[in-house]
């Protein structure tokens, strides 16, 4: 019998998944409680943007393997494995993870499962999530129903590649029957080469987290140097360069700047710590909350270094900022640290024009009070400073000579250090950037 695959959640990773597991040659239909996402799910549209995803979707629609519904029951009795693909945000008001997706999808999907089905959970959850819900399928579900866990290690702008492609396959099973399931699942991923990992759940439910920790960490090292060297005057993007050569560091992640955002690893270091607490280990990663802080001052850094170029103060002044999502190639502004400078300046008084190629919509919905320019000259028009926030192709390729008649003030504050900075002097601009010298 050939398996049939549902998804459960069709957000960033459920989507994602669902069209690529379809790519993959499995029958899939995709479930989510909202149906205007359903609709255009349907459709063949995409309502976030991911490169290369809406071609993959609209191809396997066509080709009739994938589908979109709104009822629990459907997807229960069309597949035989199910994937578990809901948010796992912050909870309001504390570090921990918000679980009430995770457990309400199982339970609505337990009631309807057949026997010998096997759930499969992708959400970034608290380690001990899996044994609950094992507890909660032997109450709820038929006899047989099986659990295992499959973190995802997507990254946004490439999601359809790592699916498709992955570095690794993580899954925790309890049994021989789950783990041969998941061998026949991603078959042809593992035939590229791709290594199966096989563990136990809170081996695989812990995997996701050490591996953002770590990632977060790292990241937070090389500002935490950026700060050490505009104390001293040297340049990190030197040091980071000549660190990176150690095969034991590697250069990756070694970018200073504004630091990390997104959906995934601000909440996942937090809830990590959280959970950690929960069980008496809380000690073992109170690094972690030193890396958070790092993070958080490169934001406040910029604002500072804005504030200082400025003359003292933001009151009045017009300042351009150049990306409004976490990263380039996504339209995601959660937790953008672009998106937070923009605002910590609109609120010290100063007239704030955002730009950003994918990602203006969905900040104006966080942020309506903001001023949004869709066209990049028209943004830059009258700015008395330029922050470039988000490392965007299209501002790496900005000709400072060429923008020099829109602005009020030739000054760009490089907050991604994304600029030939020798260039933008030689253009007549003051250049700043994080960890870098003045001139």
């Amino acid at each position: 019998m050939t398996l049939r695959l549902s998804v459960i959640g069709t957000g960033y990773l459920g989507a994602t998944h669902a069209a690529c597991m379809a790519e993959l040659g499995f029958e899939v239909i995709g479930l989510d409680v909202d149906p205007a996402k359903i609709e255009l799910l349907s459709s063949g549209r995409v309502p976030f943007y991911e490169p290369g995803l809406d071609e993959v979707l609209a191809r396997n629609i066509e080709a009739g393997r994938l589908r979109f519904t709104t009822s629990w029951q459907e997807a229960a009795e069309f597949g035989d494995v199910h994937f578990i693909c809901v948010g796992t945000p912050q909870t309001a008001g504390a570090q921990r993870a918000d679980m009430s997706q995770v457990f309400g999808s199982v339970t609505s999907l337990a009631p309807h499962l057949g026997a010998g089905d096997l759930v499969v959970g992708k959400s970034t959850v608290p380690v001990g999530t899996a044994a609950e819900l094992e507890q909660l399928l032997d109450e709820q579900a038929a006899e047989g129903v099986e659990i295992a866990w499959n973190p995802e290690f997507l990254r946004e702008g490439f999601a359809v590649e790592d699916t498709l492609h992955p570095d690794r396959l993580v899954v925790g099973v309890r049994s021989q029957r789950a783990e041969e399931l998941l061998r026949e699942v991603y078959a042809p991923v593992i035939a590229e080469g791709t290594p199966f990992l096989v563990t136990d759940f809170p081996t695989a439910e812990l995997v996701k987290v050490a591996a953002n920790s770590f990632l977060a960490t790292k990241i937070s090292f090389i500002n935490a140097m950026a700060e050490v060297c505009e104390a001293a005057g040297a340049d990190v993007t030197k040091l980071a360069e000549a660190i990176g050569y150690d095969p034991r560091i590697g250069n990756r992640f070694l970018a200073a700047g504004l630091g990390f955002g997104g959906g995934c690893l601000p909440k996942d270091i937090r809830a990590f710590m959280a959970r950690a607490g929960e069980l008496g280990a809380d000690e073992a990663v109170a690094f972690l909350r030193e890396v958070d802080q790092i993070n958080l001052r490169r934001r406040a850094h910029t604002v500072d270094l804005a504030r200082e170029e400025l003359g003292g103060t933001l009151r009045d002044r017009r300042v351009t900022v150049l990306g409004a999502t976490f990263k380039p190639d996504s339209d995601d502004v959660r937790d953008s640290p672009s998106l937070d400078v923009a605002v910590a300046i609109s609120n010290a008084g100063a007239d704030v024009v955002v730009h950003d190629p994918k990602g203006l919509v969905n900040a104006e919905r966080v942020y309506p009070h903001m001023t949004y320019v869709p066209d990049l000259s028209t943004a830059l028009d009258g700015a008395e400073l330029v922050i470039l926030g988000t490392e965007w192709r299209e501002y790496r390729d900005l000709d400072p000579a060429t923008i020099e008649g829109a602005v009020a003030g030739k000054c760009i504050i490089d907050a991604r250090n994304a600029l030939d900075p020798e260039r933008w002097r030689a253009a007549g601009w003051t250049y700043r950037a994080l960890g870098r010298p003045t001139a």
